[in-house]
């Protein structure tokens, strides 16, 4: 059974991209680490995502997000 789900992770990942196939190493090795096995919480997790973002980008998003996220993702009239 394992060297089947074994195969089958293998022929997938054979067909990425290389940026993909980077991707799945980075996972995969997180996995396998003591720093997926450590209590790490959901915000010190969202810290790490996002902590390369520039200035910029924030200075971008709309201020009113949580009033109007209808408005945001699909286009209803804003409050």
């Amino acid at each position: 059974m394992s060297t089947e789900i074994e195969q089958a992770i293998f022929e997938r990942v054979k067909k990425l991209p290389l940026e993909q196939k980077h991707e799945v190493l980075h996972f995969v090795e997180k996995l396998t680490t003591a720093e997926t096995q450590s209590a790490q919480t959901i915000w010190e997790e969202i810290r790490e995502m996002i902590k390369d973002v520039p200035d910029e980008v924030w200075e971008q998003l709309p201020r009113d997000g949580s009033l109007n996220v209808d408005h945001y993702l699909y286009g209803a009239p804003k409050r």
